[in-house]
């Protein structure tokens, strides 16, 4: 309710006597109802007492890492941050075991220009409900398996993970009811993951899949908790992983078993070969794994990885998605910045930030394949929109991928530090892919974007195949909206981000969770009844940061893997990874 302004001259007053103790009357009852409204929230939002030191962001309260951590309610210089609970009122706090007061859709701001501190804490507020009701959801009727069926209301695995449930929504949510302060629904995860998680099943996984997912997320909860059942986990897996190294080139295979070791590649993957994306997305979890352990091993597989890619031939520059893990060749020709490509690039630049920018051959490999990727497949449609296309054999095919919309964020992070002083350019570039990706979205029905969207035959930013136009709860639009917010606070990245929420409650939301729809341009989709356990690390946690603080997670000191599972900058200064030769600025 909003209460009206009244101006102070005498105009503003009824002239009639009765009829001013009338207006008194409803004003008194409009300061009473807002009072009462004042103390109710209070109840339920203001802070709880805890033992844990905290980090005050405004927008939430977040257990300090440790690591690196500013003073408490300090900057790294001493001066007292701006939003200190002494300068800003902490209203987004979640009383334990309590319900939350709803909040509407249109709470948050009525147009794109309505940015208050309220109305953006309202949206983080809303966000955080969606999460409660994913995680509450997966609680009740998938517990410990891999993910969930929201309309059947029970579990659901996948290849990816093998026959055995392994918790992977668990594993994957556990940094993202952390900095959301969902701290009873962590201690949850963390107890089955102590009691269950057992990487010692007869179970086939993908080693890129619980690299990212896993070894990622325990990572980051590690950090971010310092509970070492974390870090234990995570060497336990990676252990298990190790095997599927041992092929002729060192290329790992695309799958392992974690009990007998045995790997292979997928049936579909073009002449046996190894995906660029899977085994070049691995550099950030197991640099960290050699941090912690001091076990060589982990790194020298990474880098064994980037010295043999180094010295092969690259057609026109480009990195081809298939290499065969047996002859050191590469399969078919055909590139991409989407699917079996996409974060083989983006882990080239977060090597370089994660190593506090000392790695700097993970640099210079990263602007050279980034020069490549814009002479041959980045161009402007006829309508002006810029877009990614697919490499194939010699032939740019004009169809870009929801995964390939990432690619706006991954721009505009590695714009500072670009040669030749393009970092403009670079940045220019993330935003028209943003707004490429949300045209995507805009030109749908249910304003969520497919899956492929083809710029030809009159067609942009369109799909045209039925396989493509399905939304399954995917986050990497929302991901570039953060990114470009981040570096340019541009309010319309906060205004797309939340038409995404709007549509993902809206269409996607049902009574047991979340679940991707089939066609997002009919008016009345079917659902594909899969609550993707991504959903939970990244579209829900890229949402929340959208509208949070710089200060929360900031990029200075923490570099989301491709999982958006955040791992700290290693400040390593003089100090030598094991097994590595010293980093030359």
């Amino acid at each position: 309710m909003l209460i009206p302004t009244l101006s102070p001259g005498a105009s503003s007053f009824p002239h009639h006597r009765a009829t001013l103790r009338l207006s008194e009357k409803f004003i008194l009852l409009l300061i009473l109802s807002a009072f009462i409204t004042l103390c109710f929230g209070a109840f339920f939002f203001l802070p709880d007492n805890s033992k844990h030191k905290r980090f005050d962001l405004g927008l939430e309260d977040v257990l300090i890492p440790h690591i690196d951590s500013p003073k408490e309610g300090k900057h790294a210089s001493g001066q007292e941050s701006s939003s200190s609970p002494r300068k800003r009122k902490r209203i987004l706090k979640r009383a334990r075991g309590r319900r939350f007061v709803a909040v509407t859709l249109h709470s948050c701001f009525a147009k794109s220009e309505d940015f208050t501190a309220s109305n953006v804490l309202l949206c983080c507020h809303f966000f955080f409900q969606m999460m409660k009701h994913a995680w509450d959801s997966y609680r009740q009727y998938g517990w410990g398996h891999n993910e969930l069926k929201p309309l059947a209301k029970k579990g659901h695995s996948t290849n990816i993970f093998g026959n055995s449930q392994l918790g992977a929504t668990i594993v994957d949510a556990l940094d993202t009811l952390y900095i959301m302060g969902l701290h009873e629904e962590f201690k949850d995860g963390q107890e089955w993951i102590d009691q269950n998680l057992d990487f010692g099943v007869n179970a086939e996984v993908s080693v890129f899949e619980v690299n990212i997912r896993f070894i990622g997320g325990l990572l980051a909860a590690y950090y971010l908790s310092g509970q070492e059942v974390f870090k234990l986990k995570a060497v336990q897996l990676a252990e298990k992983l190790l095997p599927a190294f041992n092929t002729p080139t060192g290329i790992p295979w695309a799958m392992v078993n974690l009990k007998s070791g045995v790997g292979r590649n997928w049936g579909w993957a073009s002449a046996g070969s190894s995906i660029l994306a899977e085994f070049g997305t691995l550099h950030m979890e197991f640099v960290h794994l050699t941090y912690l352990t001091g076990n060589p091993a982990y790194y020298q597989k990474v880098m064994h990885i980037r010295k043999l890619l180094a010295k092969m031939d690259r057609p026109n520059g480009l990195y081809p998605n298939y290499l065969n893990p047996r002859t050191g060749r590469w399969g078919q020709h055909h590139t991409s910045v989407g699917g079996l490509g996409d974060s083989f690039y983006e882990y080239l630049l977060k090597a370089w930030l994660m190593s506090d920018k000392t790695d700097t051959e993970a640099r210079k490999t990263y602007d050279d394949a980034i020069e490549a990727i814009e002479r041959h497949l980045i161009r402007k449609s006829n309508g002006g929109l810029t877009f990614i296309g697919e490499w194939k054999n010699g032939h740019l095919e004009r169809k870009m991928g929801h995964l390939a919309c990432f690619a706006g964020g991954m721009f505009a992070l590695g714009a500072d530090g670009s040669p030749d002083d393009k970092a403009g350019h670079y940045l220019q570039l993330g935003a028209e892919i943003a707004h490429t990706c949300h045209e995507s979205y805009d030109r749908t029905v249910l304003k969520l974007g497919p899956e492929a969207f083809k710029f030809d035959s009159g067609l942009e930013a369109v799909a045209v195949r039925q396989n493509e136009k399905y939304y399954i709860l995917r986050p990497e639009v929302i991901e570039t909206y953060w990114y470009m917010w981040r570096f340019t606070h541009d309010p319309k990245y906060r205004q797309w981000g939340w038409e995404a929420a709007q549509a993902i409650d809206k269409y996607c939301r049902v009574s047991g969770g979340f679940s991707g729809v089939k066609d997002v341009y009919s008016s009345n989709p079917t659902y594909d009844d899969v609550q993707q356990s991504f959903f939970l690390a990244e579209t829900l946690k890229y949402l929340y940061l959208l509208f949070s603080s710089d200060d929360l997670m900031p990029f200075e000191s923490w570099v989301f893997n491709t999982e958006a599972h955040p791992l700290p900058v290693l400040h390593l200064g003089n100090i030598t990874l094991p097994g590595s030769e010293p980093a030359q600025r």
